[in-house]
């Protein structure tokens, strides 16, 4: 995410702490029964914790998954509950979304879909409560023209301590994903089994 967007928004979270050696996988959209239970296998091979930012329907589709996310140590986020676009969405109605989905996921993490929301819903989630997390890597996962590698090295070019990397538990995101997530582990997790 370019720095300039950063300063723009200082009260969002782009990244933690340089000085820890941890970097913050993240993955958005799920859960899903084609993926999330694989990512959540491959993180425990590892011993990694991630932070998953649920769609609430997606949860109230697929309870078990979801318990299991938190069974197994993960965080979870709220992503909306129909995945909505705040520069798309009347203010009053996104909040309600977003207030729909904290009744099942029961976070005040929150990553805005796509990265889009206006001052206005950012303002009110904030007085809410809602701490909103971006990202400082997006690997691309989801996007059918970015192949496996380069999807790979968009995560392995820029990650540093303190990154937040985004990555989706999501069917377009699923060929690049199986490439990509085992590689990140090896290389940032090995030292942790």
């Amino acid at each position: 995410m370019p720095r300039f967007i950063q300063r723009l928004y200082p009260e969002r979270i782009w990244a933690f702490s340089r000085k820890s050696n941890a970097v913050y996988l993240t993955f958005d959209d799920g859960p899903i029964p084609e993926i999330t239970p694989w990512v959540l296998d491959e993180l425990k091979k590892y011993n990694a914790k991630a932070t998953f930012f649920c769609i609430g329907e997606n949860v109230k589709k697929h309870p078990e998954i979801y318990r299991r996310i938190l069974s197994e140590g993960h965080s979870v986020g709220n992503h909306t509950f129909n995945h909505l676009k705040g520069t798309k969405t009347e203010t009053s109605p996104y909040i309600k979304n977003v207030l729909l989905a904290e009744e099942i996921i029961n976070s005040k993490l929150f990553r805005p879909p796509y990265g889009k929301i206006t001052s206005k819903q950012s303002k009110i989630l904030q007085k809410k409560g809602f701490k909103i997390v971006m990202w400082d890597i997006i690997s691309y996962d989801y996007d059918a023209t970015v192949s496996e590698e380069e999807c790979l090295q968009n995560v392995l070019k820029y990650i540093k301590a303190g990154s937040v990397v985004v990555f989706h538990d999501s069917l377009k995101a699923e060929k690049n994903l199986r490439y990509v997530l085992p590689k990140v582990l090896n290389i940032f997790f090995s030292s942790c089994i």
